[in-house]
């Protein structure tokens, strides 16, 4: 069968017509997937949100357990002098009444001024410092047992310290009096006492 210019024409709306439908089909393909990969995308974002909201309220939940737990004993460092200000008023004092209360001999003291450290035995500080104030000390002894009685005594104070070394030296050729109560050794040593500062304290005075 051969077609003529009259059937072509007859055909020609009705192709034209069908055209129009496979465009206008595939636009509503396009635009059909496109609105339904923004909804899903916008539901993916949804559902980031509510994961993260969730994961927050959980952590909250956490942090509050951990401020209970943990409160009270923050709060006794700081009343202890090992959080905070150093207390060097504190230490003297303490120096000044363990020497009346054990009648030992002269004691000369000198601190110096307070720096950061980072030793390999505290890894884990957080956000805080950690400080020393290098305290030394000299004095005159009868014998090795007011020494340990000075450090004994300081440590009755709640501020940590570390003795760092004690030298002890026996004045060349003097001899024990047993008649005469005096130093028979001088004794030198260096004291770290340690600060935690916060934060907001972080810089040295």
């Amino acid at each position: 069968m051969i077609s003529n210019q009259q059937d072509w024409k007859r055909l020609r709306t009705p192709i034209l017509l069908l055209g129009l439908v496979v465009i206008l089909s595939a636009l509503l393909a396009y635009y059909a997937y496109d609105f339904a990969s923004q909804k899903q995308t916008a539901l993916q974002a949804q559902q980031n949100l509510l994961k993260q909201a969730h994961q927050k309220y959980l952590s909250s939940g956490q942090e509050r357990e951990t401020i209970v737990k943990y409160l009270p004993l923050y709060q006794r460092l700081i009343t202890s002098g090992f959080i905070g200000e150093e207390q060097r008023i504190e230490w003297i004092e303490k120096l000044r009444q363990i020497h009346l209360r054990h009648k030992l001999f002269s004691i000369e003291y000198n601190i110096g001024q307070q720096e950061t450290i980072n030793p390999d035995y505290l890894t884990q500080t957080g956000q805080f410092t950690l400080k020393r104030s290098v305290m030394k000390l000299n004095m005159g002894i009868l014998h090795e047992a007011d020494l340990l009685t000075l450090l004994d005594g300081l440590r009755e104070q709640p501020t940590p310290f570390i003795v760092r070394e004690c030298e002890l030296v026996k004045p060349v050729g003097s001899k024990i009096n047993t008649n005469v109560l005096t130093t028979n050794i001088q004794a030198n040593c260096e004291i770290d006492w340690l600060t935690l500062r916060e934060p907001q304290q972080g810089e040295a005075r």
